[in-house]
This record gives structure tokens, C-alpha cells and sequence, in this order.
């Protein structure tokens, strides 16, 4: 229900009246008659009610989610009704606090941060294991720092281990995090990585927005997409998370503080601007800038320590905003490739020396360079709806942005650093593949400006003191085209994150089983496995050697199956202790992702298990450990 308070027009006082968007004041009119309008106002109860309903629901639903039972859906077939019923009440209040977002911007604030908590928070508050069986080697990371207290860039560990020694700002953060909180290892609070992470970077994020844009509704708007197109699972317990972070802290203080003298021209002027757009923030001189630079410096450096990739990001972003006259900074670009170019050839040098040998083989290679995962394909009901929703979701963001810088072209000039910075890491594709994630690392950097401006495709510009007939039908369009599209990305965003969770969960009974065989093979063992992505796959990394057979194309796997005993002993260095770890996870990675065909993990199993060259060291529902004894041959 709306109150509906008669308010004066702009048309029958002198009195400014109340900009819907912003709240500011803007001039009156004529002065003429006393003509009121009746101007709804959201009912100020609404905020509070649809949060403690949303809030209900969703407790309701948790101890009813079958995480155990997962079938080929992953959790969307596990989900219980009131659990999509919470989704949909939090979206209605936070259509309904837009209307109040000028005066009250705390409640679209507070669905926000109840929205990333809905969807991201089930694992961390049910799961009894570490989600993504991958994140289990950060923890592994994290435990050999706080063994042996020291890093070693130049050891060659198995694994692809060495890297995370060369960039170990992560690991060494939370090794003293581990270590301040008591706790055993980081895996006892590593499921809650989205949703802390999520919440540090909804300011961030508002501060980005806030540069460009004086409409709350459009910022929270963006802000409640960025939360939803955020499928991509990049902000879970890994370096990545953490650099992206720093970076969007770097080029929110870049926009903020960094316009030159008199490059803004023509939008210094209001009426040049879309009613939506900010004041262009002021400039700074020469000085101020050295010192902002000074200032971020030590922030790149910790980008820097912390992941590879996201350094070279953040310098195309960079030289992104060079390109305009307003951001024109060569001496920030400048600092920010030193401190790479730096790292890279100190700490970095292996892997980074290695990376150069191989970009002659990637330049170029788009179609290659642009690859999801390994070489498999997605197959199952759960991982291909996964991947439809994934396409599906980014060309609905790519569309409703587009359809912005096209019909927005006031405010899209406005905001062109934005939009500039969301296409910098695009040519990236034509660089390297980056282990089969380029794709999905450049639509992460892209999308707090696709965000923006794909609320901008939603979010109409406010009315002035008399709307026309054109403006009038904008705002109805609006007002069902807005919490419909919210309502379809939320659909899209479910089978995109946990479409294949039956993937991520892995119980506790392999991890334990895992542990046991690893902490029985004695020190330079070789582990041997179709893929890493089980728990504690790298439990004791710099013990062991490792080779995941069937991280390969399919063809070479299909070989492989049809003597898997003789395939593997032939690549099995000659006197090396060697055990084979297969468990459930990996059946169901290989199977989903498409690295083995139908029945083939189980014919590998089965093959291996009666091999006179392999011994059961174990057998479990959950998996099997085999010892190589080549003396029986």
C-alpha cells in the first residue's frame, strides 16, 4: 500500500521542489496556480518488513536444503520453494526502496547486503567441508607457510605449487589471520571468502558509481546487478578475490582524484549532462596527484604480491583512462608498471620467464585463447544448463549495457572512463589463455562497468517539473521492465553458481581418505590422479610429486582407457614410490566437464583395481588408493 502526500508542484510554488532522484533541490516554477499533483511515496515500513520476511524465509529454508543428496542439478533441484520465495521478497523490497532511495539509500543498501548473503551464504553456513575441492590447496598453502615459516619462489614444486610461493601476499595474510583467530587451518572459515569479500566490495563499488552518477536508485541498481552477474565463483578463498578487491580500491581513488585542470569541458555544465549523471569530481593539481600516487603505491605493491594477473589488469585499466584528456596520468601508469615489471623479475621470475616462452604459441589464438576450463565439454544436465545460463546471463548484461551507452549517450560520455576501463581487459583474449580462465577473468573486470550501465537501461532519468508524453512512458516501461529483468537475472544467476555444485561439495569421509593416503606416502612420492580438483589434492605439496593424467584432450583419454595400466606405467619414472588416488569428485569433475566419456572414470577404476600392477591400499565408498608395484609384472 502507498501513502499519497499532496505535495506543491514546481508549477504552484516558488519553493524549489525535491529532485526525485537525488533529493537535492532544483528551481521552482511560474508561480502560478495552486495545482497540486499527487506524488507517490514507497511506504516507509516496506524496507524493514521485506527484509525480517526475506530473512524468515530463508532461515526457514536452510536445514531443509538435501546439500548431502545432490543429484544432476547440483542444489536447484535441492533448493526447498521458500528458499526462491526469499529471493523474490528481497527483490520486491528493493524495488520498492528504490522509490525512497534519495532520502533513505540505507534500505536499497541493506537488500544489497541481505542479497549477497542469500545467495552466497548456504555453503558457508551448511557445508561441512571446503567448497570448490581447488580451494583445498590455498589452505594447503597456507599450512606449509606456517610449518616451515618461510617461502621458497625458487623451488620447483609439483602442481604448478611455485607460483603461489612467487605471489604469496594471500597465503602470508592468512597465515597471521589463521593464527589470530586460533583456528586449526584456514578452512574452518575459508566458505565464508563471497560473502566477506562481497561486502568489502559493495562500498568500493558505490564509491565508482557515486563518481559518475548522483541517482541512488541507479547505483544501487548496478550494484544489486554487479551481485548477481557475479557468478563466475572468482571471490571465493583465493588470491584472486583479494587483488580484485585492491584493484577496484586503486581506480576508485584513480576516478575520484585524479581529473587534470580543464579537461572536463562541456560536462563542468549541467545542462549538457544527463539529469542522472554526477558533477565531474574536482580537479587536482600536479602536487595532489604525486601524492595520491605516493599514497597508492604501497596498495599496487600489494596487488602486486598478491596475484599475477590481475597487476597487468590494472595497467591496461589504467592505460585505458590515458586515453581520455580527464584521467591523463602517465606517471601512475608508469609507477604501476615499475612495481610489476619489478615483482615479476624478482619474486615472479620463474613463472614469469616460463609464461614468455609460451605467449609465441598463444598470440593470436582468440578461439583458443578464449576457452572455458580444460579441453573438455560440459556434459550432464547440470554443468550444460550451467553453462546456457553463463551465456545466457553475460549476453543479457552485454545487451542491457549496450542499449544504455546507445540510448544514455549524455550520461555514457559522462561516465566514459568507466565504460573505458570495462573494455580494457578485452584484448587480453588475443594474449593467452591462462589455464582456460581468461574468459572468465575478463568478464569479472569488465562487469563493474557493465553493471552500471546496465542499470542504466533500467533505471529511467528523473522526471523534470513537466514530463512529456515520451518520458511519462519511459518511467512505465521502466517501472516493469526493472524488477522483471531482476527477477530473470536472479533466475539466471542460480543454475550459473550452483548448477554444478554436485562438483564443489565433496564430503568429509574422501577428504579424510585423501589425507590418509597422502600422509602415508613417504616423501617424494608421485600421486597420481585423472584431475586436481578433489579435496586435499595437494595436501603435502612440497613433499610430493603429482600428475593428473587426464587433464588432456579427449582423444588422448580415450587412448588412455583402453589400457589405463599400461598407459600409466609407461609415463611412471622407473624406481619411483607411486600410489593412484581416485575418488568421487573427480568421477563427477571428469564427467561434467567432459574429460572422460560416459563410464569412463568407473572403467578406469575397475580397469586399475584388477591390475596385477596396482595394490589396494584402500577402498572406500567414496574413492580408492592404489600402490603401483611393477616387481608383480
Amino acid at each position: 500500500m502507498q501513502h499519497h502526500v499532496p505535495v506543491p508542484t514546481a508549477e504552484s510554488s516558488t519553493l524549489p521542489a525535491p529532485d526525485a532522484a537525488t533529493g537535492r533541490k532544483r528551481p521552482g516554477g511560474d508561480g502560478g496556480g495552486a495545482r497540486r499533483r499527487w506524488i507517490p511515496r514507497g511506504t516507509p515500513g516496506a524496507g524493514p518488513l521485506t527484509l525480517l520476511l526475506a530473512a524468515g524465509l530463508w532461515t526457514y529454508s536452510l536445514p531443509r536444503i538435501g546439500f548431502r543428496e545432490m543429484g544432476d542439478y547440483g542444489l536447484l533441484d535441492r533448493l526447498p520453494l521458500t528458499y526462491y520465495l526469499s529471493l523474490l521478497v528481497l527483490t520486491a523490497g528493493f524495488v520498492v526502496g528504490l522509490r525512497r532511495a534519495a532520502t533513505a539509500p540505507w534500505w536499497p543498501a541493506a537488500h544489497c547486503a541481505a542479497l549477497l548473503f542469500a545467495i552466497k551464504a548456504p555453503p558457508a553456513v551448511l557445508y561441512d567441508a571446503v567448497r570448490y575441492p581447488w580451494a583445498s590447496k590455498h589452505d594447503a598453502v597456507v599450512n606449509t607457510l606456517l610449518a616451515n615459516g618461510e617461502l621458497r619462489p625458487e623451488a620447483a614444486l609439483s602442481g604448478n605449487m611455485s607460483a603461489y610461493d612467487q605471489w604469496p601476499g594471500f597465503f602470508t595474510l592468512n597465515a597471521g589471520l589463521t593464527r589470530a583467530l586460533g583456528t586449526e587451518s584456514a578452512a574452518a572459515y575459508a566458505n565464508w571468502a563471497p560473502v566477506v569479500l562481497g561486502l568489502l566490495m559493495i562500498p568500493v563499488l558505490v564509491l565508482i558509481y557515486r563518481t559518475f552518477c548522483r541517482d541512488w536508485r541507479l547505483v544501487w541498481t548496478a550494484v544489486w546487478i554487479f551481485q548477481l552477474a557475479n557468478w563466475v565463483g572468482q571471490d571465493y578463498f583465493a588470491p584472486q578475490g583479494l587483488a580484485y578487491l585492491l584493484h577496484l580500491t586503486v581506480i576508485a581513488v584513480v576516478l575520484r582524484h585524479f581529473v587534470r585542470p580543464g579537461s572536463a569541458g562541456r560536462l563542468r555544465d549541467r545542462t549538457f549532462l544527463d539529469p542522472a549523471a554526477a558533477a565531474v569530481p574536482p580537479p587536482t593539481d600536479r602536487r595532489q596527484r604525486a601524492v595520491c600516487v605516493v599514497v597508492l603505491a604501497p596498495l599496487i605493491a600489494a596487488v602486486n604480491a598478491t596475484h599475477q594477473l590481475t597487476p597487468v589488469m590494472l595497467c591496461v585499466c589504467l592505460l585505458a583512462l590515458n586515453l581520455t584528456r580527464r584521467y591523463r596520468n602517465a606517471g601512475l601508469l608508469a609507477v604501476a608498471g615499475l612495481l610489476m615489471l619489478t615483482w615479476d623479475l624478482t619474486m615472479g621470475r620463474p613463472l614469469f620467464t616460463e609464461t614468455l616462452s609460451t605467449l609465441k604459441e598463444s598470440i593470436g589464438e582468440l578461439t583458443q585463447n578464449s576457452r572455458a576450463g580444460y579441453a573438455g565439454q560440459l556434459t550432464g544436465p547440470g554443468p550444460e544448463l550451467a553453462g546456457r545460463a553463463g551465456v545466457l546471463m553475460v549476453l543479457a548484461i552485454v545487451v542491457l549495457a549496450g542499449a544504455a551507452v546507445v540510448l544514455r549517450r549524455r550520461l555514457t560520455r559522462s561516465a566514459l572512463p568507466l565504460l573505458l576501463v570495462s573494455v580494457a581487459p578485452v584484448p587480453l583474449f588475443a594474449v593467452n589463455d591462462y589455464g582456460g580462465e581468461m574468459l572468465f577473468r575478463v568478464y569479472l573486470f569488465g562487469l563493474p562497468g557493465a553493471a552500471f550501465f546496465a542499470a542504466a537501461a533500467l533505471v529511467p532519468a528523473a522526471a523534470g517539473p513537466r514530463p512529456g508524453r515520451r518520458k511519462v512512458l519511459r518511467d512505465r516501461t521502466a517501472a516493469v521492465a526493472l524488477p522483471a529483468v531482476l527477477v530473470l537475472l536472479s533466475a539466471g544467476f542460480l543454475p550459473s553458481y550452483y548448477g554444478k555444485e554436485k562438483m564443489y561439495y565433496t564430503p568429509p569421509e574422501e577428504t579424510a581418505l585423501v589425507t590418509r593416503a597422502l600422509d602415508s606416502a613417504p616423501d617424494g612420492s608421485l600421486i597420481l590422479a585423472t584431475t586436481g580438483s578433489f579435496p586435499q589434492a595437494l595436501h603435502r605439496y612440497d613433499r610430493l610429486e603429482h600428475w593428473y593424467f587426464a587433464e588432456q584432450e579427449l582423444p588422448e583419454n580415450e587412448r588412455m582407457l583402453k589400457d589405463p595400466a599400461g598407459y600409466l606405467a609407461a609415463g611412471i619414472p622407473p624406481g619411483t614410490r607411486t600410489y593412484v588416488v581416485l575418488t568421487r569428485t573427480q568421477d563427477v569433475y571428469t564427467a561434467g566437464e567432459g574429460l572422460l566419456p560416459a563410464g569412463g572414470f568407473e572403467t578406469l577404476r575397475t580397469e586399475l583395481t584388477a591390475s596385477p600392477l596396482f595394490r589396494t591400499v584402500e577402498a572406500h565408498p567414496y574413492g580408492v588408493v592404489l600402490e603401483y608395484r611393477p616387481a608383480i609384472r
